[in-house]
């Protein structure tokens, strides 16, 4: 460990304590502070840029050494910065979906008909995060993984198979933080917070035909998400058609999208897939890593 590093650390564990990092990060105008944020990191600035970026380091480990490049226009540009080609290793086993973004693993395992957990004791239903619009039923008793992206992360999302995106249900809401220690005190977090629902069919591998939801979670300081195959981007003063159908394929690993910060993605699959080895709650992993694997 550095020692720059090393002097931080009480702070850090400061900032860490639960009352305090609650009371910081959701006691607060948490849209309005959301919206600020979205409004500054836009600042095509130099000074301003690198400023943000030095305060932003003291308070995590950002770590830019694979990003493309080095030189940001923006903080905002920071945060949606692409990677060095070869950064990534993706899984491109045939029957094996591929973690569609860095993340340390949250909740995780068997959907119960359709209800799941977002932390001990805080149980919420698939039909709430999804939307009354949606037919959740084909996910009942299937897996489900919660992927928390924190803000230092890669913030681009990408194909966890070859697949068909078909139908994008957006749900206006709020923008709670989504880290541990909010969800085991906030009930149906996820199920409150703005979100997106992406229905998505596998178009190849033993799993060809089943369907697959991907669902980003907004989060304080985070409500702009950007998919590449819709000419517009989702965020907190969005007025547009929250039904979106479209016809989009992805190979395996191609990106799909990015937040402007960081938050979660929740991925849902049917019972024909259980998780890999390894991927279990706390666990971190890479965009691309191997996440889900077809066993019917």
């Amino acid at each position: 460990m550095k020692p720059s590093e090393s002097s931080l650390s009480p702070l850090r564990r400061l900032l860490q304590q639960e009352d305090l990092n609650f009371l910081l990060t959701n006691r607060i105008p948490r849209i309005a502070l959301t919206k600020l944020m979205g409004r500054f990191s836009q600042i095509r600035n130099p000074l301003v840029c690198r400023a943000s970026i030095a305060v932003w380091k003291l308070f995590t480990d950002l770590d830019l050494s694979d990003a493309k490049k080095q030189r940001f226009e923006s903080l905002h540009d920071c945060f949606t910065r692409e990677l060095l080609p070869g950064a990534r290793r993706i899984d491109h086993a045939p029957d094996i979906l591929s973690s569609p973004c860095d993340a340390i693993v949250g909740a995780c395992g068997r959907v119960q008909g359709r209800q799941l957990f977002q932390a001990k004791g805080f149980p919420y239903s698939m039909q709430d995060l999804f939307g009354a619009s949606q037919d959740c039923s084909a996910f009942q008793n299937g897996t489900f993984i919660t992927l928390r992206l924190t803000s230092a992360m890669y913030h681009r999302f990408h194909a966890p198979a070859d697949c068909r995106v078909e139908h994008v249900t957006h749900i206006a809401g709020d923008t709670w933080n989504v880290n541990p220690i909010a969800l085991k005190r906030v009930e149906r977090l996820f199920c409150r917070n703005e979100r997106a629902v992406l229905r998505a069919r596998i178009q190849s591998g033993p799993a060809m035909g089943q369907p697959i939801a991907i669902v980003p979670v907004a989060a304080i300081l985070v409500a702009s998400l950007r998919l590449h195959f819709l000419d517009l981007l989702l965020h907190l003063g969005y007025r547009g058609a929250n039904e979106l159908p479209c016809d989009a394929s992805f190979k395996k690993g191609e990106e799909m999208g990015w937040f402007q910060h960081g938050s979660t993605i929740l991925v849902f699959v049917p019972a024909v897939f259980e998780l890999c080895d390894g991927i279990e709650s706390g666990a971190r992993i890479r965009m691309g890593q191997a996440l889900l694997r077809a066993v019917g």
